[in-house]
């Protein structure tokens, strides 16, 4: 299983496809999640994933931009994906059937 961070975090890889590196990363987790999570909050789930297998990464070329630092993209493996599949058929699961019945709270 993935703790909820790695879950969003690897949500945030595949959605951003072929940019996925720390700033747009960042980014794409805010506006799920409406908070601001720091790059240090990042590092940790990213460098879970990619030890797990579910995600790899490779470093772009330096520019004078980025005062010649390289960007680490990271791109979304296939047991990453299936991971994802998975936990998103044991949440269906699991609430099945847990709203039925009860009042509608949100009126």
């Amino acid at each position: 299983y993935l703790s909820r961070a790695e879950e969003i975090v690897l949500l945030a890889v595949w959605r951003l496809k072929g940019e996925a590196y720390c700033v747009p990363i960042r980014k794409q987790v805010a506006e799920v999640t409406g908070k601001e999570w720091s790059f240090g909050a990042l590092y940790v789930p990213l460098s879970r994933l990619e030890k797990k297998g579910l995600l790899r990464s490779a470093l772009a070329g330096t520019t004078n931009k980025r005062g010649g630092r390289s960007k680490r993209y990271y791109q979304i493996t296939p047991a990453g994906k299936k991971s994802l599949l998975e936990i998103r058929e044991l949440q269906e699961a699991l609430w099945a059937g847990v709203l039925e019945g009860l009042p509608d709270e949100t009126a």
